[in-house]
């Protein structure tokens, strides 16, 4: 098993980019130009690699190497945007990867590119990429062209050195499951287990019982031997359950409007441990959006844009408002699910505002809001 946190080192300490990996500050996948330049590093990186994985580090400072870490992001459907728009697409994986030092919400982007050996290609435009367009890497320089490309092996030697030198042992294990508990006060549980004696997974959460329901929120979880964060949430509610070699997350959503609530299944994550010694993820959209009162929503909706008109001329707003505050997103959210016009729009225009906020509750609330509409529109 490779030790991601250590082959992220060698990888930063091996040199400048190259034609094997790259590395980013962040990426946006939320705009046409975003996912065209993604799109752009994740073909140049496959047809430079026919023979062997690639990488791109996201959450470096560039110019001195700095580690600064980024958002957690679970878009486990990222390989649909890939299939897309990419002919020969490769698999690609995005694993989170926890820093020590880091703040407790701040994890590096490790994305692994595996090799196909096929000449990979836009299949249609996207921004300024027009279909057909070829791009791979001179050095730590993203080319393209449009004719014929022959694909060369340069790397395989260099990128199996540095994974093996990336392989996990006891020492790390140990390391990692005692980091784990250290980061982790009582009150959140921290909690191990072995899977197929070969996986160490540790989770935490606050756990509390609803009815007849036990929910965990601010759920931390981590496979320890990859050191790779499969789930972080600073808000939601969560099931656990698990077997001898399954480990199922049933991730929960509270929406509210007026009276009326209610907790939503919003996502399962099954984590199914092989003999092999490898292990599948597999997830499952559970979500349902809620319908309410169309008079009820304008209502709601109309409450939320004096509150953003407030925040943008910087006037005060009463105790009320405040309370509505914290419910901002989500309530546009419940509004971009009923179909409300321009909902959306009003949301992504509140973000600057949310979070300049010094509570960042608001701010946490409005990245849950869009995470789930994200979800949402993958389905």
């Amino acid at each position: 098993m490779i030790n991601k946190r250590l082959l992220i080192k060698n990888l930063l300490a091996y040199n400048d980019e190259n034609s094997f990996y790259d590395k980013k500050e962040r990426v946006s996948l939320d705009t046409k130009e975003g996912k065209a330049k993604f799109l752009k590093h994740i073909c140049a990186l496959s047809n430079s690699n026919p023979e062997n994985n690639s990488y791109i580090v996201i959450g470096v400072e560039d110019q001195f190497n700095k580690i600064e870490g980024v958002d957690f992001f679970d878009d486990s459907k990222i390989q649909n945007l890939i299939n897309s728009y990419l002919e020969n697409p490769p698999k690609v994986q995005y694993e989170n990867i926890p820093f020590p030092r880091l703040p407790k919400y701040k994890v590096v982007g490790l994305v692994t590119i595996h090799p196909i050996n096929n000449v990979t290609y836009l299949k249609k435009t996207i921004w300024k990429y027009v279909k057909g367009r070829i791009f791979f890497r001179r050095g730590s320089n993203s080319m393209s062209t449009l004719g014929k490309f022959e694909l060369k092996n340069t790397n395989k030697e260099i990128v199996e050195s540095l994974e093996k030198n990336a392989s996990n042992n006891i020492e790390l294990t140990l390391n990692g499951v005692f980091d784990f508990f250290n980061r982790h006060k009582e009150e959140f549980n921290p909690t191990y287990k072995v899977f197929n004696e070969q996986f160490v997974l540790c989770w935490a959460g606050q756990k509390k019982i609803v009815g007849d329901k036990i929910f965990y929120s601010r759920v931390d979880i981590e496979l320890i031997n990859e050191q790779v964060r499969l789930f972080y949430s600073a808000l939601d509610d969560v099931k656990i359950e698990f077997n001898k070699q399954s480990f199922i997350i049933t991730e929960y959503v509270f929406l509210r409007i007026n009276e009326e609530f209610d907790y939503y299944p919003l996502e399962k994550t099954v984590i199914h441990f092989k003999e092999n010694g490898k292990h599948d993820i597999a997830t499952e959209l559970l979500f349902q959006p809620p319908q309410f009162e169309k008079s009820v929503l304008h209502h709601v909706y109309n409450n939320c844009n004096t509150i953003l008109n407030k925040l943008k001329k910087n006037l005060p707003l009463s105790e009320i408002e405040k309370n509505d505050l914290e419910e901002l997103a989500t309530n546009y959210m419940i509004c971009v699910l009923n179909e409300i016009p321009k909902a959306l729009i009003k949301l992504k225009e509140a973000k600057l505002y949310l979070k300049n906020l010094e509570d960042k509750t608001s701010y946490i609330k409005y990245k849950e809001a869009v995470r789930i509409l994200r979800k949402v529109n993958y389905q």
